[in-house]
């Protein structure tokens, strides 16, 4: 089994995909580690040499900032909009979307189940 930037990654996938695995490779910086470490991308990882796993571990810890150091600087990033009041910060805080969407009819996902609110009787 490989390991890369602490995570293991699986063996039965081609290495393209497999790389997806870790926090903060998406397909294309997965293709961008493979171009500068020279594997092809279409090989299964359990068809890799140690050699070529290094290669690709060295690239990923010179050029990507990825799994804790990068959860810790998206958490420092939004304490810090919390920490200055603005408007990005606050709805952070409350748990509501962040970036202009709608939140009369939708918004469930950050808002939580239907459930919580109270409900009001008119007669």
């Amino acid at each position: 089994m490989a390991r890369i930037a602490g995570v293991n990654i699986p063996t039965d996938k081609k290495v393209w995909v497999s790389l997806q695995y870790i926090y903060g490779v998406g397909p294309k910086i997965s293709s961008d580690i493979l171009g500068a470490a020279k594997v092809d991308g279409n090989k299964r990882v359990n068809a890799l040499s140690d050699d070529e796993v290094a290669r690709i571990r060295n690239v990923i810890e010179a050029q990507q900032v990825v799994e804790g150091d990068l959860r810790r600087q998206v958490s420092l990033n939004i304490k810090r909009l919390q920490d200055l009041g603005c408007y990005r910060g606050l709805r952070h805080r409350r748990g509501l979307p962040v970036r202009g969407q709608s939140t009369r009819a939708n918004a469930r996902t950050r808002k939580g189940p239907r459930g919580s609110r109270t409900a009001s009787i008119k007669k």
